[in-house]
């Protein structure tokens, strides 16, 4: 952290450098740019002070721009508070005065020099509360700070997030929790606190709470030798523990009375089971300024014996009576005695299928596993006793399983997540009555739910997205690269899409603080910012190139706007009374389709495109829905859900009819219309995924080109000869803990 001291100030656990705009948290740098970042030095220079809405509309947008200013200023905010791990109802540093503006109520340091590094606060470690004595320690770990920054590029993973409306709530912080009737709790749903647990600049996953809800395991994968491991940290505190420093560890799960951590560590191509002291009979050494530089721990870790049984995945539990841990094993659930190292299998899955995650039941009576399919899709979450014998299906899960299924703290209903809707987000169903799920969070993968304290942990991914650009004229080889490099900060974004005539490119990027549309040259040199009304998405062209359709955020729900190149306002389309999202302008320029769930489930509408009554274009389903060139056909997606069929309805009406089995994108919106058919991205079901063409004239599908990992997002040229696609840039893994989580 270099730079003038003047130009320094502090304020609780943090630093900002106002002069190169960067935000750290016990020296490690947060993620906070554009508005948002604004906002904070704004409101910097005047603490204790109102500053009032109008003057941050005159500070943050200009004049001659357009802008939804609430919901502008409104998503910049959210997104401040989220950096600050802050509450808009007890607030600590940012308070809202109603109808008035802002005002940053927390002491406020601006010495006139502020050390390199300054010396952190006195160590917060503590030990967790254990009932066991441990033997006297043997082997040193190291313990660390919160601090330390590591480069930011990150391993890649085949990691796919959803675009548009869907993807701006994850970084406005929306908790959506929705009771299931069967989780015993009918009356108003306590308020829920959602924060950051960990920060670091290397990759944190795998939660797993303590039996007393006060500390979490996790996995942390660093970028510096011995840096990554099996690390503990209270939830109120900020320092770490390092039980173990293998890359290959992961999945840890707690005994019952809280003294050991089981984990599985990945090596030489074999998982194998250890165990090792938590955080009991610490020795702590400090240095002169009075830094925390080791922990001695209580114990070493060892390997449990598994009988000749190998564990195939990582995946594991422990049972609430301590003498037993799951694991999977081949193809099956796999119960591992403590006691004498014995082990008995207890489910027995179908030919092709492997049985993976287990999660025993509160009372130890009950284990849920994932019973995945060599065939694809569905993923099945089921239940058996933990004797073994009759299984029961859960809910089958068209898409990913994220982790394993973890119980409600009654042992009522289960947390899982999935990429159902094209996205990872937590769902919650039954467990002893046949319901749908219910989506409560719309970020999240590997959940864990604390048995005390009513509190939920899960990982949430974020990173950046580049536009590719790959030529698919002659024959050969398609090489691809990069049109437009980091569109945003965050995960979210591009939808790229060229315009009719080949001249300009749009998408969509967060690099001003809220998600807005673009627009560039094709090239994707001389971009600027078309919109600024928070929460815009799923750009699409106007056949002239002159405007762009588009859905944003509504007061309640999201709504569809168009907006003219040459400039002036967004001019609204729809009512937010229901969801309107995915637009798209018919051949002639005189409709706009959009789907939207206003008759209970989503359709296909179209509205004229100077505004008028909706008319609804599908009765069975749709969704993100693409006129043909000539003008005959409307396709469109038949869900919002991950792999959709791809189907047809004639424009002046008629069957809704698939438009063939072997056309599967992997997302809404990766396929696009061309002349000779439709491009469309997806696995290849051997390696890579790769890009596709269904002929409409021979109803063949052709390999066109190969990807690295499979897009959300797909564009191309009318004359199908270029296409446009999101791929990954830097990544980042953090931990989210939700407090009140009943």
């Amino acid at each position: 952290m270099n730079g003038n001291g003047s130009d320094r100030v502090k304020f609780g656990p943090y630093e900002v450098d106002l002069h190169t705009h960067e935000l750290w948290k016990y020296g490690t740098r947060i993620k906070l740019v554009g508005q948002p970042f604004e906002v904070l030095t704004i409101l910097l220079t005047k603490p204790g002070e109102l500053v009032t809405r109008e003057e941050l509309r005159a500070r943050l947008w200009p004049g001659d721009t357009f802008v939804d200013f609430n919901h502008g200023l409104n998503a910049a905010v959210n997104k401040l508070r989220e950096a600050l791990s802050d509450s808009a109802d007890t607030p600590r540093y940012v308070e809202t005065l109603p109808r008035r503006g802002y005002r940053f109520i927390a002491p406020v340091e601006r010495p006139d020099a502020i050390p390199e590094t300054p010396p952190p606060a006195a160590p917060l470690i503590q030990s967790v509360a254990i009932p066991v004595e441990l033997p006297p320690s043997v082997e040193p770990y190291r313990i660390q700070n919160t601090g330390g920054e590591a480069p930011k590029v990150r391993r890649l993973r085949p990691y796919l997030m959803g675009g548009g409306v869907l993807l701006t709530l994850i970084f406005g912080g929306t908790f959506l929790l929705k009771e299931v009737s069967s989780s015993g709790n009918s009356g108003q749903i306590p308020t829920q606190r959602i924060r950051p647990l960990t920060s670091l600049a290397d990759e944190t996953s795998e939660p797993a709470f303590s039996p007393d809800g006060n500390y979490l395991a996790f996995r942390r994968e660093g970028a510096r030798p011995g840096d990554s491991g099996i690390f503990v940290k209270a939830i109120d505190g900020d320092q770490l523990v390092q039980l173990t420093r293998n890359a290959g560890d992961c999945c840890p799960v707690w005994s019952p009375d809280g003294s050991s951590i089981a984990f599985s560590r990945f090596f030489n191509k074999e998982f194998g089971i250890y165990v090792v002291p938590s955080a009991r009979g610490q020795q702590h050494q400090f240095d002169a300024n009075g830094r925390l530089l080791t922990v001695t721990m209580g114990g070493a870790e060892r390997k449990l014996d598994t009988n000749g049984v190998t564990p195939r995945r990582g995946e594991l539990d422990w049972s609430p009576d301590g003498k037993t841990v799951a694991f999977s094993g081949g193809a099956s659930i796999f119960l591992l005695s403590l006691a004498d190292s014995t082990v008995h299998r207890l489910t027995e899955p179908p030919p092709l299928s492997e049985d993976w995650g287990p999660a025993f039941s509160p009372d130890g009576e009950r284990v849920l596993f994932v019973r995945s399919r060599e065939s694809g899709f569905p993923e099945e979450i089921m239940l058996t006793s933990s004797t073994g014998g009759e299984v029961t299906r859960i809910t089958a899960e068209h898409a990913r399983i994220l982790g394993p299924p973890q119980w409600s703290l009654d042992g009522q209903s289960v947390v899982f997540a999935s990429d159902r809707g094209s996205h990872p987000a937590l769902w919650r169903i039954s467990a002893n009555k046949t319901e749908p799920p219910v989506e409560i969070n719309d970020s999240g993968w590997r959940p864990a739910v604390s048995h005390r304290g009513y509190r939920l942990a899960y990982q949430r991914i974020t990173r950046s997205l580049n536009i590719w650009q790959m030529d698919l004229s002659g024959p050969g080889e398609k090489p691809a690269h990069i049109l437009v490099p980091a569109t945003s900060e965050t995960d979210q974004g591009p939808g790229p899409q060229f315009s009719p005539d080949g001249k300009k490119l749009a998408y969509m990027s967060d690099r001003s603080g809220t998600m807005e549309l673009w627009v560039s040259d094709r090239d994707g040199s001389n971009p600027y910012q078309l919109t600024a009304i928070g929460g815009a998405g799923t750009p699409r062209w106007s056949p002239d190139s002159g405007s762009i359709v588009f859905d944003a955020r509504g007061r309640n729900n999201p709504v569809v706007y168009t907006v003219k190149l040459q400039g002036g306002a967004p001019r609204l389309l729809t009512s937010d009374d229901s969801q309107s999202v995915c637009p798209s302008w018919s051949r002639d320029g005189k409709w706009i389709y959009f789907a939207s769930d206003r008759t209970g489930n989503f359709q296909v509408w179209k509205i004229p495109a100077e505004g008028g009554a909706p008319i609804q274009v599908t009765i069975h389903g749709g969704h993100a829905a693409l006129e043909s060139p000539d003008g005959k056909y409307v396709y469109y997606s038949k869900t919002q859900y991950s792999n959709p069929e791809i189907w047809q309805v004639p424009v002046a009406g008629g069957a809704e009819t698939l438009v063939s089995p072997l056309l599967h994108p992997f997302t809404w919106a990766s396929w696009s219309v061309v002349e000779q058919g439709i491009l469309f991205a997806g696995p290849s079901g051997k390696g890579k995924p790769v890009l596709s063409l269904f002929d409409f004239a021979t109803h063949r599908v052709t390999n066109l080109g190969v990807l690295d990992v499979v897009p959300f997002w797909l564009g191309s040229t009318l004359d199908g000869k270029t296409a446009v696609f999101d791929q990954p840039g830097w990544q980042q893994a953090q931990i989210m803990l939700v407090d009140n989580f009943r």
